[in-house]
């Protein structure tokens, strides 16, 4: 590898916020919130909508989302009235 043309590569907690867990890792991504780890030791703190912790894939269940929500968004936004449903 080229020196100084990569990141530095340090350790950072990531917290997957739909399943409460937090993974010590190496990233180059950085954080200006920090967290307190195990060891004592203080870590950038990055907070993630889903990790193999929450991700169906990989606990083999399945989330519920919200379709309707997301149709009704959707037909306010672009101007289309809700249409009545069956």
């Amino acid at each position: 590898m080229k020196s100084r043309i990569h990141p530095a590569s340090r350790p950072v907690v990531f917290r997957d916020r739909a399943a409460d867990a937090t993974f010590l890792t190496q990233s180059t991504a950085d954080s200006a919130r920090t967290i307190e780890w195990e060891d004592g030791n203080t870590y950038p703190l990055i907070d993630v909508e889903i990790s193999s912790a929450s991700h169906p894939f990989h606990t083999g269940t399945s989330r519920v989302l919200d379709t309707a929500g997301r149709v009704e968004r959707f037909e306010r936004r672009y101007g289309r009235a809700a249409t009545a449903r069956h």
